[in-house]
């Protein structure tokens, strides 16, 4: 990897994709079979916003921003294709989420994500650790759900 950036890269904030480009991306990202998520009519009409990494005309990343309406946004769904990551591409595609995220004024940004991405969210993209809690609604592992033999 080279400290220079790639001059063909780019980050746009609500940037153009297809849901081809990205069902394909999030398939190599995630190493899942592509499947017919529909992204742009779920991201253009739920999200905050997202961040499109474009090598040349080609997409390299994407990150959704989801967001509450006020002061909370959520990063969601980072995929960077699997030759680029750990050149840049993904730091960028946060950076870029930051920027829009607080250009709409919102004053938390937040990510869960799996232990071995600590050293990518937690130092590359300076954030902080934090408790959080996390239930599975369907599939496996299932959660037990909210306890319903106590009060409050």
């Amino acid at each position: 990897m080279s400290d220079r950036p790639d001059s063909r890269l780019r980050h746009l904030w609500r940037g153009p994709f297809t849901d081809p480009e990205l069902t394909g991306l999030h398939a190599r990202a995630f190493g899942h079979p592509p499947d017919n998520a529909g992204w742009w009519a779920r991201v253009s009409a739920h999200s905050l916003g997202w961040v499109c990494a474009r090598r040349g005309t080609a997409l390299a990343g994407f990150v959704n921003v989801a967001w509450d309406g006020g002061a909370h946004a959520f990063l969601l769904d980072t995929a960077v294709e699997p030759d680029l990551q750990r050149s840049r591409v993904g730091t960028g595609l946060i950076a870029a989420a930051v920027e829009g995220a607080r250009a709409a004024r919102c004053q938390w940004l937040h990510v869960d994500f799996e232990p071995h991405l600590s050293d990518f969210y937690l130092g590359a993209c300076g954030m902080r650790p934090t408790r959080a809690g996390l239930l599975a609604l369907c599939g496996e592992p299932r959660g037990e759900g909210p306890r319903t033999d106590v009060s409050g």
